[in-house]
This record gives C-alpha cells, structure tokens and sequence, in this order.
C-alpha cells in the first residue's frame, strides 16, 4: 500500500524570501512531503496571496502562527499537519518552535535556533518533555562528500586531529548600499530581529557547526574579533576567531559578509598526524584527501561510486559526473526528517537540538570574547535549562 506524505506547514517564506522558496523545493524534491497548510507573512493579504500561488486552501492558510496551529490541533489525526517548517527571522524562531511543540507537532527550523543560549536551553528542555522531533537546517552538513569527509575522520583514516580551518566568505553585503533596499539584509542587521550579531549569526554558524561535523570533536574554548566594517551598521559583518578543541587540537574560523567579489565560499580543510582532507561549498562535489607518502586523492560524489560509504552514496541522487549540489543537500535535510518522522529508528538528522544549543553557546562565547578585546571564553557546557 503506497504511504501517504508527510503533511508540512511553514511559517514564514512569503513572497520575496529567498530561504522559503529553497525549503519548498528541498521539501517535494524526494515526493515525501506535502505542504498543506502556512502562515507565510505577517499581512494576512500577503499570506493569502502566497497560499494561493502554491495552490494551498485559503480555509488553511492562516492570519498568525498562533491560529495556525490551534487550528491544525482540532483537525483530525490524518489530516492535521506533522511537522511545521520555520523560515523566519530569527526572533521569531524559538516563540514559533515553542508553539508548535506545545500544540503536539515537530519542528524543521533554519538557523540559529533561537536568539540566545537561555532560549536554545528553554528550547531543548521542551523537546525533550514533549517526546518529539526537532530539526535544524545546516545545509552543508548534508552535503554527501562533507558526511564521506566526517567518516574518514571517525576512521582514523587522518590520524589525530591537529587543525581545523574552516572559512565563509562572502561580498553580498559589501557597501552600504547593498543593505539599503534589501529586507533580507536588513533584518540580518537588526538587532531587535537578528540577535546579538549580524554575520557571525548568519554564516558564522554554518562554519562553526561543520568544524565540529567533520572534526567530530567539540570547541571548548575560542577568542574571537568581531567587527563592523561598513559604517552606520549596528551587528557584525565581518570576523574571525581561534578555536580550541577538546582534543587539544586548534583551528581558525573566519566569517565576512564584506569580502567583495566573493559569492559563497565556505571551504574547510582539517589537518592530521596521518594526513588532511579538504572540502569546499562551490566544488560540493569533490573531496580532496593527501595522506603523506601517497598521491593525492580526490573522491567523488555520485550514487554509483562504490568507494563511498554506502549511506553516502544514498545522499546521491545520481551517477558520478552529473553535479549535485545546494537545493539537493536541503533535500537530504527533508527527506531525513520525513524518514524519522515515519521510522524513528530508520533515519538520522545532521543537526538537531543538541547542534541548537551548541550553536548559541558558540554565538554567546564569540560576542563576548570580541567585547573583551578578543579574550580567551569558554563555551558553556550544554545542559537543559531548568528555569533557575
């Protein structure tokens, strides 16, 4: 008997939000998923116009994410949704993902998770009470080749882990101007929507998330020298930082939004006593391994390339040499999610609530350590928050 779709809402994504349109097609790249339901604007007018651009019943398309899911709760169990995606600001994700909780459905939320550790730790308590499933879209975590890179190194295939680099650069927001007519800019820039930083929060995360990914070790400690560079902005758009890993080992972070001529050019590279391997966003399909005595190595993505880890492969969709890329590593985020939510014990996230709060400790430590003159800090230990 075939299975029916996972039934998604989303909140947030109107019209003009580039990360929205990107979730729609990660979510029905794989025919798991329906959308059925949203609130994806503030303006109900806007919401509605949304709603029936993608063919979603106007009876459920809702005026605020509050309704959306007090209505959703009354419907019946094979009706209702499963599980809402959240592609808002940040200062709506965690009152978003809290109500969702709270009304009995799971959670895919972009990233951050929350504008401050005390929300991620509130956060991770209502996940854990609730018994349900939270996801966090790190993108570049569900690259193939980035989960072959993290194996090699769970292997041992590089030895102990020396050094992490891992770099974001980007020029989107170079000059003034660049922020001046665009919404996705300046709410990035906005503290009240935002956070406490501007680009660390943005990209800085993602480079901080797939250190820990890959390395599968953990920060421990970090200075960081956080900066504005465009004058009259109120958050970060450029920075870099140390790192300290638990291991002992050290790595460099560097995060900018002004690095003009730049497109998206995350790259990590990790060092060991055997070896490094070294990966970049713009090449996703490519793997670069040089073990000392040996040639250098470059494996490649594709279904059909049987030296790849079996679930690698299974992240492919098609034979080596026909390039996969950003809107199917999104796909792997949403068909992994569709699979726990059916199998619990068949799937696996690359990023869930633990990786929530490990990001804010991350933003908490680095923003505190660049208003102390780039001082060594501790990121704090993760623990569930108790409301002390």
């Amino acid at each position: 008997m075939a299975q029916t779709k996972v039934r998604m809402a989303m909140v947030g994504g109107g019209e003009g939000a580039f990360i929205g349109a990107i979730h729609r097609i990660a979510a029905r790249l794989d025919n798991q998923i329906e959308l059925v339901a949203g609130c994806f604007s503030s303006k109900a007018e806007r919401s509605k116009a949304m709603a029936a651009q993608l063919g979603i019943s106007a009876a459920r398309c809702y005026d605020s994410y509050q309704q959306l899911f007090a209505a959703e709760a009354q419907l019946p169990p094979q009706q209702r949704i499963e599980f809402v995606a959240i592609v808002t600001p940040n200062h709506l994700h965690f009152p978003v993902a809290k109500a969702a909780l709270q009304a009995g459905f799971h959670v895919l939320s972009d990233k951050p998770a929350t504008l401050s550790l005390a929300e991620a730790q509130q956060l991770q308590a209502l996940v854990q009470q609730s018994g349900l499933r939270y996801g966090l879209t790190h993108t570049y975590a569900a690259y193939p080749m980035v989960q072959q890179a993290r194996l090699l190194v769970q292997q041992g295939r590089l030895g102990a882990v020396r050094r992490v680099a891992v770099s974001y650069p980007q020029g989107w927001l170079a000059g003034k101007a660049d922020s001046a007519g665009s919404a996705q800019a300046q709410w990035r820039l906005d503290p009240a929507r935002a956070g406490s930083s501007g680009c660390f929060a943005d990209i800085g995360s993602h480079a901080f998330q797939l250190a820990e990914f890959i390395s599968a070790l953990q920060v421990t400690e970090l200075c960081a020298d956080l900066a504005t560079v465009v004058e009259g902005r109120l958050l970060d758009d450029d920075g870099s930082a140390l790192l300290r890993f638990n291991n002992g080992a050290r790595g460099t972070l560097l995060a900018s939004q002004v690095c003009a001529g730049m497109g998206n050019a995350l790259q990590i590279s990790v060092y060991g006593e055997l070896g490094s391997l070294s990966w970049q966003q713009e090449q996703p399909n490519q793997l670069l391994l040089q073990l000392r005595g040996q040639p250098q190595q470059i494996w490649q993505a594709g279904n059909d390339n049987v030296y790849l880890a079996e679930q690698v492969r299974a992240w492919c969709r098609t034979p080596v040499g026909h390039p996969e890329g950003y809107l199917e590593a999104f796909a792997n985020i949403y068909h992994d999610f569709a699979l726990v939510l059916r199998q619990p014990t068949s799937g696996s996230l690359a990023a869930g609530i633990t990786e929530a709060v490990r990001g804010m400790a991350f933003l908490q430590a680095a923003v505190e350590s660049s208003r102390q003159n780039a001082a060594w800090v501790a990121i704090a230990e993760q623990h569930t928050f108790t409301g002390q």
